[in-house]
């Protein structure tokens, strides 16, 4: 699979050998995220527009909570395989997302039952450091 990830705090799982961008700046906010996957989507080639969207609904829900429960992103990933996208999110809480069944309309708690349900693999890599996650998407080039 071949992966980029930014220069500031590689993700682990990530191919440090992998095509570098050393001028680029550490992902602070969804937006930056989102234009970064952006970026990479378009040199695939054509992709479905519903999978970009879930792409990038994903990637901007990892951030958002790496940035509203774990204190900020400490890295961020994307690998690129045949028929797959994996965004990576680190951060430095160690703590594994929580899934919680929300009634009524309270505001939050949303993010993550999204991520699981748009992406065909979700993986959490915890250490003393932190942690990443690892979501994929499915893709079909046209």
């Amino acid at each position: 699979m071949k992966t980029w990830s930014d220069t500031w705090s590689r993700a682990p799982g990530t191919d440090p050998h992998g095509a570098g961008n050393a001028g680029t700046p550490p992902v602070r906010a969804p937006a930056q995220a989102r234009q970064l996957v952006r970026h990479t989507l378009a040199a695939l080639g054509p992709l479905r527009p519903s999978q970009v969207d879930d792409l990038l609904l994903v990637t901007s829900e990892l951030v958002t909570n790496a940035l509203r429960h774990a204190g900020g992103v400490t890295g961020f990933g994307i690998g690129i395989g045949r028929d797959r996208v994996t965004v990576s999110v680190s951060d430095a809480s160690g703590e594994a997302p929580l899934y919680q069944r929300r009634e009524g309309l309270r505001p939050g708690g949303y993010g993550w039952p999204i991520v699981l349900r748009l992406c065909r693999e979700v993986t959490v890599d915890a250490g003393p450091d932190g942690k990443t996650v690892h979501a994929t998407v499915a893709v079909d080039r046209r």
